[in-house]
């Protein structure tokens, strides 16, 4: 299935670096196109269906990972990408934002930090996990 960015992976295993670099680079902006197109819609309906589903920060961005995850598994399901690889891709979503509770909850970092932060430390571990999916398909 052709993606909207770049070919499949297996495809790419055997073509020069610069256009790996390229497909990789391609990738990973459709993960986040994926993970902000999940937070905007679902984000949009949770608050139309449940409007004072809300606890705090704390719960806030567990409910916007959730958001951000649900869109980029569902694009990576219509990609073919394996259920392993949508777990991987999942954790590294979840895990910046799961490190950053018990500081927060400590009263270590603010919740502005912790949303920040959250973000900035899930883009590259989503990069690891796209990378690490890159390198796989490259070298079975």
């Amino acid at each position: 299935m052709p993606t909207l960015l770049c070919p499949n992976s297996a495809d790419t295993a055997h073509q020069p670096p610069q256009r790996r670099r390229w497909h990789f680079v391609a990738h990973y902006i459709e993960m986040v196109i994926a993970m902000l197109v999940g937070m905007a819609l679902l984000g949009t309906v949770r608050k139309l269906v449940w409007p004072g589903l809300t606890a705090g920060p704390a719960i806030d961005v567990l409910l916007m990972a959730t958001d951000m995850t649900v869109g980029m598994a569902i694009w990576m399901k219509i990609r073919r990408h394996s259920l392993a690889n949508i777990a991987e891709m999942s954790a590294a979503m979840y895990l910046p934002f799961l490190l950053l509770l018990g500081p927060f909850l400590a009263h270590w970092i603010s919740a502005g930090t912790l949303m920040t932060a959250g973000h900035i430390l899930m883009l590259p571990a989503m990069a690891l996990a796209t990378w690490r999916h890159r390198i796989g398909a490259e070298h079975p």
